[in-house]
């Protein structure tokens, strides 16, 4: 792929915000492992541990989402690195977990009228609770929704009809009818006059007249597969783009790490064949994207790939997974070839075998 130079640079915060805070706090719990609190660097105890039930922030870096138990009721709110609390009773709470920072933001709900808004690192409201939905704070922009309707089905809700924007952490909206996308990758936004012509890139028009262009991930990794992978099937390639370790399922013993330079080596054979069946449009394959999972990348040289709260930043690091079907259909279980985006580009570090032959 050709060089990406950025044409502007494109931050809507002040430097401050997206500063790292050199005295982040870690989480320790009690005796018997009921409640939480947090010890600075130097295990100093900053906070005793009193946090349960939604505190899922492993590291208090500006502000967290806590809740603590007063008088046998429960009490939720929003607490800053300088003592300050904020949103009562108003955490933002999805898939049974409440929200964690990024960028020093943080979203809250107004449970009154169930809209939702947004804290910075000093709680002040920064985006106030007039939007059905929105994102984390990604690049200094938020995709938000707004006037939808919530519908349930089952356990479980959905937004209907309402409209989309592209907002800054001011309130200003950026690119009206953006429609929400998990593929873009706002920290290579571009901006100009014209649209980018990079194959990989996405365009929109923004409200000021302008171009914003976002690098897709899913045709990104697709292009360097086709062009850095599939066009050299050598062991020398195969291990300039992996990761120092990858991991693999070997039956009984479940997921193992191995040192890169010895899997490819061990395993050449199967990686080669597999891929090279990604070359003949007949293979039934597909890809997907998700998040590094945290529980099996527990170890040190993952930690910068997860935030706060041990969720997986897949929003800048996905996770593209080549899933093969076997040729035969009345064979059963599937291949699987992961790939992580890593500040040095894709990484191979995961595999899968449905006949388990890996070694």
């Amino acid at each position: 792929m050709k060089k990406i130079f950025l044409l502007y640079t494109f931050l809507f915060l002040n430097l401050s915000a997206f500063a790292q805070n050199n005295d982040v706090w870690n989480s320790f719990s009690n005796k018997d492992t009921t409640l939480i609190g947090f010890k600075d660097k130097n295990g100093v105890i900053k906070i005793e541990p009193k946090f349960s039930g939604f505190t899922i922030a492993r590291k208090f870096e500006n502000i967290i989402a806590v809740t603590e138990e007063k008088d046998q009721k429960w009490k939720s709110y929003y607490l800053t690195k300088t003592g300050k609390t904020v949103g009562l009773d108003s955490l933002y709470v999805f898939d049974n977990g409440s929200d964690c920072e990024n960028e020093g933001f943080i979203r809250f709900t107004d449970h009154k009228t169930d809209k939702m808004g947004m804290f910075n690192s000093e709680g002040k409201i920064v985006i106030p609770a007039v939007y059905s939905n929105l994102t984390k704070v990604r690049n200094g922009m938020i995709i938000v929704l707004k006037d939808a309707e919530k519908k349930q089905d089952g356990e479980h809700f959905y937004w209907t009809g309402g409209k989309e924007f592209l907002i800054d952490i001011n309130n200003k909206v950026l690119i009206e009818n953006f429609a929400y996308n998990d593929d873009l990758n706002f920290y290579s936004l571009e901006k100009s006059k014209e649209p980018s012509k990079d194959p990989v890139r996405e365009n929109f028009l923004g409200i000021d007249g302008q171009y914003y262009s976002f690098i897709n991930f899913d045709k990104e990794f697709k292009y360097w597969l086709q062009n850095t992978i599939l066009s050299d099937l050598s062991i020398a390639n195969l291990e300039k783009h992996s990761f120092d370790k990858i991991v693999y399922w070997k039956e009984p013993d479940g997921w193992i790490n191995s040192p890169t330079t010895k899997f490819i080596y061990q395993n050449y054979t199967f990686l080669k064949l597999k891929l090279q069946e990604l070359k003949n449009p007949k293979t039934d394959y597909f890809v997907t994207t998700d998040g590094l999972n945290q529980f099996i990348f527990e170890s040190s040289e993952y930690e910068m790939y997860f935030n706060n709260c041990n969720e997986s930043k897949e929003w800048i690091y996905p996770v593209k997974s080549i899933i093969i079907n076997p040729k035969n259909k009345n064979d059963l279980g599937q291949d699987h070839i992961q790939f992580l985006r890593t500040e040095n580009g894709y990484k191979l570090i995961s595999v899968s075998s449905k006949k388990d032959n890996l070694k």
